[in-house]
């Protein structure tokens, strides 16, 4: 790979398919055309033209699918795209991106510069769009106007207090009106300077009020539990040139470059795509020549390159606690080696260098079996999806052979030099959040856990024995806002154990806190050998004489404990406490939550009804309900 000038807008990270300008005119030749053709070259790096060929392909397909039967298997989402400048260049980019993470993108565009008209009036198109995503995209020069290089710097910081004023009332009639997620672009520092590197000393300057903009923004998005595009942060690394070109501003009033429109996509469904629970998560790592420098089986602990002393040494080091802080957000670390696990593991024992510990890392398989094999037993082991895995790999003989064996796997193409992995790696944006939680903080430490609980699980020769052995307590409590941040999250993210799937924003979450009728529980595990953090959230809403559960989802990793027959008799009691008569529970079947299709009858509730699609509906009689026994002792409140 070229390491010289990669550009973010040049997608690099993604592999080079080979021919496929010809694949694309290929495919636009025939009758038909099946979205697990168009899937893989999504995935591939693409430029300006091929997205625009793969979105008119992607258009055929999608005009042949209907919602109720929904053959093409992607997850289906409605974006409004409003702004200030001219924005129809960026829609390819967006489905295009949008399938790339398994999702259909439709896509309302705002007339130009009517963004405001459009939120406020009611019956407006967009009204009727009804969107799940709001983009709202900003020309710098709109948000520059009223700036003069004369002004004081009073009236500048005015002028800036008022612009947020003005984008705030933007985001939360998107809110109010749709309880959308929101994203914000941030400005496009694409405004000459002035007077140059001190531009600041001159406040009322289009480019230092543009600056001054961009700097207030995130305080206030935070607050206003708003997304924000950093595009500012891409155009300073990647050059404002990539991003921005004067010519087409002033030809066609296009802001963003059309060159950029497929990085700009890509950007954009990161953070759709976080709000979704479909970001990455867990990064498996090769070792030879990916976490250091030669073959530690050959090499020896005294021969691999790593840690102060070289260049090639510096690199592997620097790339390592890139790795251990995406492990301390929250990014679940695992290993996969070829290598005898003795000789694997010594440099994570014994190298004085040594970043990443074995404390570090959930999962570590050493052996001779091929990668894609050992990526299989990672997933079984941490009880994630395929899709949840990142595989680096410094050799690109195993990284297409993991491509080929396991496409779901996302596996960027890494340059030669180790010093560039860090930032493929982050520009990869595989790994996007919208917020870090504690539980982030803690969960390596919580799937090691897990390990841990496993082999006792295995010194007991029956399952009672081994649940009374943990020692588990279930502590609840009603929805709050000091753990508004983790029930959004895990909404959001919870894909398998889910049994309705359905996804809120804080917005929706926090109307929960006010609604007394309804139950909004969120539930922690702890055990002998340390707190599991939030694991379960529970809602169910009042329903004539019965409670709905409109969503019952729970995280993966606790399966198997009676957490289930504990949280039901919860539920019953608390639903029998606000007069309910029935519990009435709902599976809607998607593509990764068919492990609870039989998790109400499980449970004791009887059939109300079958649909064709798939979905049932449930009910539990709360007068006979006996509450399951079960080794967990509940208590209310959190210690």
């Amino acid at each position: 790979m070229n390491q010289v000038g990669m550009r973010l807008t040049e997608l690099y990270w993604l592999p080079s398919a080979d021919g496929i300008s010809d694949t694309l005119k290929g495919l636009g030749r025939q009758a038909t055309v099946h979205v697990d053709e168009l899937i893989p070259l999504a995935r591939s790096r693409l430029d300006f033209v091929q997205t625009q060929r793969l979105d008119r392909l992607l258009g055929k397909v999608l005009s042949g699918a209907t919602a109720a039967e929904d053959p093409i298997g992607l997850k289906r989402l409605r974006l409004a795209m409003l702004g200030s400048a001219t924005l129809d260049h960026l829609e390819p980019g967006l489905r295009v991106a949008a399938l790339r993470r398994g999702i259909a993108l439709e896509i309302f565009r705002g007339e130009y510069g009517q963004y405001q008209q459009e939120l406020l009036d009611e019956r407006s198109a967009l009204q009727a769009f009804a969107p799940n995503i709001v983009l709202l995209s900003l020309d710098a020069r709109h948000l520059a106007q009223g700036a003069d290089v004369g002004m004081s710097r009073a009236d500048a910081a005015a002028l800036v207090a008022g612009r947020i004023e003005q984008i705030k009332a933007t985001w939360r009639a998107a809110r109010r009106r749709f309880s959308a997620q929101v994203i914000q672009q941030t400005c496009l520092p694409c405004v000459p300077a002035a007077i140059g590197s001190n531009e600041a000393r001159l406040p009322g300057a289009p480019a230092a009020l543009i600056s001054a903009l961009n700097a207030e923004l995130p305080r206030h998005a935070a607050e206003e539990g708003v997304d924000l595009l950093a595009i500012d942060a891409y155009a300073a690394q990647d050059g404002l040139a990539a991003w921005h070109d004067p010519v087409l501003w002033h030809r066609a009033k296009q802001e963003i470059s059309p060159l950029a429109a497929p990085a700009y996509g890509d950007l954009v469904v990161r953070l759709v795509a976080a709000q979704q629970g479909l970001s990455a998560k867990c990064l498996v790592l090769d070792l030879d020549n990916t976490v250091w420098g030669g073959v530690i089986g050959d090499d020896g602990l005294e021969g691999i390159s790593l840690g102060q002393g070289s260049a090639l040494g510096e690199a592997f080091a620097a790339f390592q606690a890139y790795v251990r802080d995406l492990s301390r957000r929250g990014v679940i670390l695992a290993v996969v080696s070829k290598n005898d696990l003795a000789n694997a593991q010594s440099p994570f024992d014994s190298h004085p260098e040594m970043i990443l510990k074995q404390s570090d890392i959930a999962c570590f398989i050493a052996n001779w079996d091929d990668k894609a094999t050992n990526i299989r037993k990672v997933a079984e082991t941490l009880n994630i999806g395929l899709d949840s895995l990142v595989f680096i790999d410094d050799n690109p003989f195993e990284r297409g052979i993991v491509r080929r064996e396991l496409p779901m796997v996302a596996v960027p193409e890494v340059p030669d030099d180790p010093a560039l992995f860090a930032s493929t790696l982050a520009d990869a944006g595989y790994f996007e959040a919208l917020n870090i939680t504690g539980n982030d903080l803690e969960r390596t430490a919580q799937y090691r856990s897990n390990a841990q609980r496993e082999m006792l699980r295995h010194a007991h020769t029956d399952v009672e024995g081994y649940l009374k052995s943990l020692d588990m307590t279930l502590q609840w409590r009603p929805f709050d806002r000091v753990g508004m941040q983790r029930i959004v999250q895990l909404i959001n993210k919870t894909n398998q154990f889910n049994l309705r799937t359905q996804r809120y924003t804080e917005a929706q979450v926090e109307e929960l806190l006010e609604d007394s009728g309804a139950i909004a529980l969120q539930l922690r595990l702890l055990d002998k050998f340390g707190d599991n953090g939030i694991i379960s959230i529970i809602i169910a809403r009042p329903d004539d004489e019965a409670m709905f559960i409109d969503t019952w989802l729970m995280s993966c990793r606790v399966l198997g404990r009676r957490v289930e027959e504990a949280s039901v008799n919860l539920v019953a009691a608390e639903a029998r406490r606000r007069g309910a008569r029935r519990l009435v529970g709902e599976y809607l079947p998607t593509k990764k939550n068919g492990m609870v299709r039989e998790f109400y009858p499980k449970l004791g509730f009887e059939p109300v009804v079958e649909k064709p699609d798939g979905a049932t509906r449930w009910q539990l009689d709360l007068a006979r309900f006996k509450p399951f026994d079960h080794f967990i002792t509940i208590k209310e409140d959190f210690a």
